[in-house]
């Protein structure tokens, strides 16, 4: 994936770090439940009573929110220098990753860091550390 540094605006990833802070913390007073994506959808692929409307909510809004947002703004250019086989490898290895976490970086990185808990803050820090490793791998020693 290339990003194209000029056109980065700080203002405007402050206002989305803000967004999605508040949304997690109304979330999370409101409902009761901590907004990780993989807890969400793993609630929705073992359902149980009751328990399914709000999380299927959740998942539309994931999916809608960039829809919508399409409607107002340009979309931004992406290019992703990955074959489908390498991009779906890479999310079966974060798929298993949250599983063997116990979360993901939004229940642990946004919610739990929140909430002071010493296992996400173990977890995040794993998450990063793993982030680092892979990208100097690829970018260094494995770069063709």
């Amino acid at each position: 994936m290339t990003i194209a540094w000029n056109e980065f605006t700080p203002g405007a990833a402050a206002a989305g770090g803000a967004l999605i802070g508040l949304s997690a913390g109304l979330f999370v007073l409101l409902n009761g439940r901590i907004a990780g994506i993989s807890g969400v959808l793993g609630g929705l692929l073992r359902p149980s009573r009751g328990d399914i409307a709000w999380r299927a909510a959740f998942v539309a809004g994931l999916v809608a929110a960039p829809l919508a947002w399409a409607l107002f703004a340009s979309p931004l250019q992406l290019h992703i220098d990955a074959s489908p086989g390498m991009l779906v490898l890479a999310g079966l290895l974060v798929g298993f990753g949250t599983r063997l976490g116990s979360g993901c970086t939004s229940g642990h990185g946004v919610c739990g860091i929140s909430r002071l808990s010493p296992r996400s803050f173990a977890a995040t820090a794993c998450f990063m550390a793993m982030g680092f490793l892979t990208v100097w791998l690829v970018r260094h020693l494995w770069a063709a």
